[in-house]
């Protein structure tokens, strides 16, 4: 007995002291990324510096206030350098990122880019203009980390095609922005580059999972960026920080290096690691993930969808339709009838995010539109059966592989959590839970407890059920006669640390992800008093725990932008962009 006692506690010395050695490796790989980070932070500042010592006459704020389209005019007849404005922007982004964390790394190969473009004959479309990317949209001999450890040691062999076809316009990438661990979050944190910070106010969430670049941008560190979107990931950084934002139809762009099949860092894990490097799972998904542009106004969106749909992007990847940007359609008068919500009748949103569509709607009406009623159907349905079942299809299990090695990062762990339940444990709590899913509106925070698929058959008819909903969708769409739909969107931003509190709130703009619709983000007014007072009397749909939980993320928001989403119907990117410019032109005349 005693021998096998001592065997017993040998065994348990030895796994505690194998956990203890693992996590001072993972500690020692998060330290080296951050040191690595600090030091490419202190040479771009160096480099900063050495420029305004040979420029000092450079005018900042002048350079900085100009709206994109402003930009590209004196950049492309001369009175500015693309050096100047390059530099200029590395400057601000260095002072918003020490203020809200924003950054993962800059690009030195940016100066290289300038000097390249210096060389070619004929200026592209975003000539000298300088834009930030994700984390995870790939950069040649930068990693993709998705905040996670296990992918530090993999760096790009070779820019993504989005990449280049930028550079190939004359833009110059200089920077990566941070997101949150594993992508999986609209909130932005991660164990090894931190938490980012809203820069209208640093309680406050940036949202995510393009929340770096929300932040940078907002903050006046970027003039245009590029994020991803599988659940709402440009638009509710777009609605937390006051920005524009698109996200496409998922086939519009491409932004892998090559092929769209091949191999990722993550062993192929793509449900959770949408990484540059991979499109193994993720580009056959029922959900697809979308790139697409951010920036302070629907112009520059329009510019940036233009300069992307070239050539050069058909060329590199035969897979994307030849479809080049239509001026036409974005640039006509032409009255628009117009669908429109203010609730999707599963997740009551905050009463400004509701007034925003209200108040936009009436200057529509105003302006000669035709608005029409319109009720997405069966959101419930769509957000449990078709949309988290999409992720947690075998209970979460692929999602879970991608943390080995790795520290859970504390606003995913009770995903995470209930994720590693036992299926037998799930099976119970599911039939626990069944009577009260309507009362419920099956808002369930842990939802893998319920979202899986047991099989090939039954995930195979899942995808079909997709497929049936979006005909069923577009069928009512048509049946009204409708150009463009307005809705809300989730917002104001959320206080840190809530967003992983509140996985279904993202039900306003993840029905576009199941859709496959392109969608965009407008900031139309702010939060008032009068909403705060408002605030104070919602309840939500049955003033249960997770309406509660909305009122306290979103209070302490007065000042803070309010915004409002617009739709059109798959790859009519260019009538989503005029219907979002016509709003964001109203909202600017009141």
């Amino acid at each position: 007995t005693s021998a096998a006692l001592a065997l017993l506690g040998g065994s348990v010395a030895a796994l505690v002291a194998w956990k203890w050695l693992g996590r001072k490796m993972i500690q020692k790989k998060m330290e080296e990324a951050q040191r690595t980070r600090d030091e490419g932070m202190k040479k771009m500042a160096k480099a900063v510096q050495q420029f305004r010592e040979q420029v000092p006459s450079v005018q900042t704020d002048a350079i900085l206030s100009l709206p994109l389209l402003e930009l590209t005019g004196r950049l492309r007849e001369g009175s500015l350098s693309p050096r100047t404005v390059l530099y200029t922007y590395l400057e601000k982004a260095l002072e918003v990122t020490q203020q809200t964390n924003c950054l993962r790394h800059f690009i030195p190969e940016c100066e290289e880019q300038l000097q390249e473009i210096q060389r070619h004959k004929e200026k592209g479309l975003l000539y000298g203009i300088p834009v930030s990317i994700k984390d995870h949209i790939g950069h040649k001999g930068h990693l993709a980390t998705c905040g996670l450890v296990q992918c530090l040691g993999t760096r790009m062999e070779e820019d993504s095609v989005l990449v280049k076809v930028l550079k190939k316009q004359g833009a110059i990438p200089f920077a990566m922005t941070n997101v949150p661990q594993s992508l999986f979050s609209y909130d932005c944190s991660n164990l090894i580059f931190g938490q980012t910070l809203n820069p209208l106010n640093h309680q406050k969430s940036p949202g995510g999972s393009s929340g770096g670049e929300g932040a940078l941008i907002a903050g006046g560190g970027s003039i245009l960026g590029i994020g991803s979107d599988i659940g709402g990931s440009i638009r509710l950084p777009s609605s937390f920080c006051g920005l524009c934002g698109l996200k496409p139809t998922a086939e519009r762009l491409r932004w892998v290096p090559g092929l769209p099949f091949q191999p990722c860092s993550a062993g192929g894990r793509c449900l959770a690691h949408p990484s540059a490097q991979c499109g193994c799972l993720l580009l056959s998904h029922p959900v697809p993930c979308a790139v697409g542009p951010m920036a302070r106004d629907v112009d520059s969106l329009a510019l940036c969808m233009k300069a992307l749909l070239c050539q050069e992007m058909f060329q590199l990847d035969p897979s994307v339709p030849p479809i080049p940007f239509n001026e036409e359609v974005y640039s006509s008068s032409t009255p628009l009838r117009v669908g429109y919500f203010d609730t999707d009748g599963y997740f009551p949103l905050p009463p400004c995010m509701r007034r925003a569509v209200q108040e936009t709607r009436s200057a529509l009406q105003a302006a000669g539109h035709q608005l029409v009623p319109f009720s997405p159907p069966r959101i419930p349905y769509v957000m449990t059966e078709l949309f988290l079942k999409t992720f947690f299809a075998d209970g979460g299990r692929t999602w879970l592989d991608v943390f080995t090695g790795d520290i859970v990062d504390p606003g995913l762990k009770p995903l995470v959590n209930s994720c590693k339940m036992p299926r037998l444990v799930k099976k119970l709590l599911a039939l626990l839970l069944k009577p009260l899913q309507f009362l419920l509106l099956l808002k369930l925070k842990d939802v893998a407890v319920t979202s899986t698929c047991r099989s090939f058959k039954e995930m195979w008819n899942h995808h079909h059920q997709i497929q049936v909903y979006r005909s069923q969708f577009i069928a009512q769409w048509k049946e009204l006669q409708l150009d463009v739909v307005l809705c809300p969107v989730l917002g104001p931003a959320f206080t840190r640390g809530y967003p992983g509190k509140l996985l279904t709130a993202i039900s306003s703009t993840m029905l576009y992800n199941v859709l496959n619709f392109p969608a965009g983000v407008v900031p139309v007014s702010t939060v008032t008093e009068a909403d705060e007072e408002e605030l104070q009397l919602y309840q939500g749909c049955c003033d249960d725990p997770w309406d509660r939980t909305l009122k306290q993320a979103v209070s302490g928001a007065v000042g803070l932008p309010v915004a409002v989403q617009c739709v059109a119907l798959p790859w009519q990117e260019e009538l989503c962009l005029r219907f979002m410019k016509e709003v964001e032109t109203l909202s600017r005349d009141r």
